[in-house]
């Protein structure tokens, strides 16, 4: 079956609707008139986005650039939009090989078709679930070698794992053949600064969006504490400025106040010998 055939437009779907909060074009009405509802119950998704999206652009450019690191991982790519990991990583390091893993059938498409590398680099897509790490991990080293360091990226898909899915688990998994010297990168999503509801920290805007959202055919997320975040970097060296919003993980210089703190969190972690 063809990835066209796959993909179901009467299904929102979460890559499509990110697409459509960053102002891209590769979703379907139901993506819009799904994020569209979320935003009108959690406004504040916009700038999740907006900011989760920037924190990529600097973590990859630390990488490539002051870390010197040629080889990326990106699990749960999305659709993609502008400085894509590849983009970012081959304008500092046209050698760079990057893999990108979704499940998403039109990621796949667009993927193929705007996903270009560098000549010097190499760019692949895997189409695999997070729920796979062992696939993953195979099909990843036929471009990527395990032995040097790599960079494995997890931002915004942690967070679709139940508990009983034992992400920290699927993380382990994922690290353990890691050389020294790779990095892992996170961000996801949490729910502290909403404003809870009548039905108690379970029952703010976000939660409430969420729900809203998996009523209506979507994949569920699973908001987690910044503590339970900073618990997946156990075992890795956590690099300044530790776990903090997506907005705060080393900011760019501006005369203006400093970022706002979003409910999303992140960090960068190297794997130590």
């Amino acid at each position: 079956m063809g990835e066209q055939s796959r993909i179901d437009s009467s299904v929102p779907h979460s890559a499509r609707i990110w697409n459509h909060w960053l102002g891209g074009k590769d979703n379907y009405p139901v993506d819009q008139e799904v994020g569209d509802e979320f935003l009108a119950i959690f406004p504040g998704q916009v700038d999740i986005a907006r900011h989760s999206r920037a924190f990529l652009g600097r973590a990859v450019r630390y990488l490539a650039g002051e870390v010197g690191m040629r080889q990326f991982l990106d699990i749960g790519t999305g659709l993609p939009t502008v400085d894509n990991t590849h983009e970012v990583a081959q304008r500092i390091a046209p050698d760079a090989r990057v893999v990108y893993v979704d499940n998403d059938p039109l990621v796949l498409t667009h993927a193929r078709a705007l996903l270009t590398s560098a000549p010097e680099g190499v760019t692949s897509y895997i189409d695999a679930d997070i729920r796979e790490p062992d696939v993953i991990l195979a099909k990843a080293a036929e471009t990527l070698d395990f032995d040097r360091p790599v960079a494995l990226l997890l931002l915004g898909i942690l967070g679709h794992l139940t508990d009983g899915e034992d992400p920290e688990g699927v993380l382990a998994r994922l690290v353990a053949p890691l050389a020294p010297g790779s990095h892992v990168v996170i961000n996801d999503g949490s729910d502290v600064f909403g404003a809870p509801g009548a039905g108690g920290a379970d029952d703010t805007a976000r939660a409430r969006a969420i729900a809203r959202y998996v009523e209506a055919g979507g994949i569920a997320y699973n908001l987690r504490s910044p503590e339970r975040i900073t618990g997946y970097f156990d075992g890795l060296e956590l690099l300044e400025p530790g776990v903090v919003p997506v907005s705060r993980w080393r900011p760019e210089p501006s005369p203006f106040d400093e970022p706002p703190e979003v409910d999303a969190f992140c960090g960068v972690a190297r794997v130590s010998g």
